[in-house]
């Protein structure tokens, strides 16, 4: 038995024809300028680490999920202009989805959560059109989101700021340059009340609104505040995965509940 039997990349073909494993998980990152301080590969580095941990705490309560390598490349179609931001369309995601969810349901995983770390990724209608044409059932989570940031961070920030800063400093700090040559994370808003207030929705030119590919003020951030929105992160996730690991794909619906 390997070290880490949850994590595929790790795990030897002896060990895998022994296991029936119960949901498999797919990290999906990004590869994308973050701020002055943080590397490309930063959306990468806390999926792996996320889905690592989650799948680690799922192992030990008794399911059995697997951890697939993780997709490095999101939609990144505002950063175009930003030198090695690396795009994968929407469509282009669909179709590398459909087919690992092909290959997948063949083998006999009927569970896939798809563990998203990108803001760029938006799975949900994907699945809406894949789910129709598979039997393995498809969910998403992304993980920054799952958990109520505010009571861990004065200002969570949207891109590379507090809370992104804070986790890298606890998974890797030696990947993480000094706050000092951070820059600030200043955004400009957009100019339209409805877009800048929320309800109305745009993609955002990313070049257009901050100087530094930063949203959000990273001065704050720590690995102690990182450690302990980590710890709270994975928990929620091994927990959902121990459900979603019991569960049958068939029957997913409760009893009627009164209006």
């Amino acid at each position: 038995m390997t070290e880490r039997p949850w994590i595929l990349a790790e795990t030897n073909w002896r060990a895998v024809s022994r296991t029936t494993y119960d949901v498999a998980v797919l990290p999906w990152g990004a590869t994308e300028a973050h701020n002055w301080h943080l590397p490309y590969a930063t959306d990468v580095i806390q999926c792996d680490h996320v889905a690592a941990e989650a799948a680690r705490l799922a192992w030990e309560r008794g399911a059995r999920p697997i951890v697939l390598p993780a997709v490095p490349f999101g939609v990144q179609t505002g950063q175009l202009d930003i030198p090695l931001c690396l795009n994968l369309n929407p469509s282009t995601q669909a179709a590398i989805l459909a087919d690992l969810v092909h290959a997948l349901e063949g083998q006999g995983i009927r569970r896939l959560l798809i563990l998203n770390a990108h803001g760029g990724n938006d799975f949900r209608a994907i699945i809406r059109e894949l789910q129709p044409r598979t039997q393995v059932f498809l969910c998403t989570i992304n993980w920054w989101s799952c958990v109520d940031p505010r009571p861990f961070f004065d200002t969570p920030g949207d891109h590379a700021g507090e809370l992104e800063t804070s986790v890298m400093m606890h998974l890797t700090p030696g990947l993480v340059l000094p706050l000092s040559e951070a820059g600030s994370g200043a955004e400009r808003r957009f100019r339209i009340a409805g877009l800048r207030e929320g309800w109305a929705w745009a993609p955002r030119k990313w070049t257009s609104i901050s100087e530094d590919t930063g949203v959000g003020d990273p001065s704050a951030s720590t690995a102690q505040k990182g450690e302990a929105f980590f710890h709270a992160v994975t928990e929620r996730i091994a927990g959902f995965l121990v459900e979603l690991a019991a569960s049958d794909p068939a029957d997913l619906y409760g009893d009627e509940q009164g209006g």
